[in-house]
């Protein structure tokens, strides 16, 4: 019996030299299986369509690999998404460009939630609000990462998170301050 991760990997570098060539609507599944020699009942065999494939190849590059016991701390998730990212940038620079349901988007933000809950959860003492929080994070994350591949693709990461690292700093410590400032007046 042939080994299925041989197949869905096969399909996976089909889908990741297309989408470097044309958008991803303009990607069918034929084109996909063209391009590595199988046939379409052997993609719907193993992806629904398209959409999940796409997410396959985030969560089997990326997301199986992520170890939060060795993250050195917030930022070190961050810095491995980014170094990820951009060395895979013109795929994902064309899979972040679609939108809606099914969307790679949608899934990186639905991956994204429960870490950025480990990271960030103990920050928010209100637990009502915490999802609110969590999605704010996620969607800022997307938004960020989103403008640095579309506009800045020669960014190195390391120049990229400087950058974002020093911003987010500054708006802790006003944050901090205001906080200090509203306890003392009362």
């Amino acid at each position: 019996m042939p080994d299925p991760s041989i197949t869905k990997n096969a399909l996976a570098q089909s889908m990741k030299n297309l989408m470097a060539q044309k958008p991803f609507a303009k990607i069918c599944i034929g084109d996909i299986c063209e391009a590595c020699g199988m046939n379409r009942k052997s993609f719907y065999y193993h992806f629904r369509d398209k959409y999940e494939l796409v997410n396959w190849i985030f969560y089997t590059d990326f997301v199986s690999r992520i170890c939060l016991d060795r993250m050195k701390n917030e930022w070190g998730l961050l810095d491995d998404l980014c170094r990820y990212f951009y060395s895979e940038k013109e795929f994902y620079q064309n899979a972040l460009q679609v939108e809606g349901q099914n969307s790679f988007r949608e899934y990186f933000c639905e991956v994204l939630q429960p870490v950025v809950l480990y990271l960030v959860g103990d920050l928010f003492s209100d637990s009502s609000g915490k999802a609110y929080y969590v999605t704010f994070f996620c969607e800022g994350y997307l938004a960020v990462i989103l403008r640095w591949l579309r506009e800045g693709p020669n960014i190195h990461p390391d120049e990229f998170l400087k950058d974002f690292h020093s911003i987010m700093m500054t708006l802790a410590k006003k944050a901090v301050r205001e906080a200090d400032q509203k306890k003392d007046a009362e």
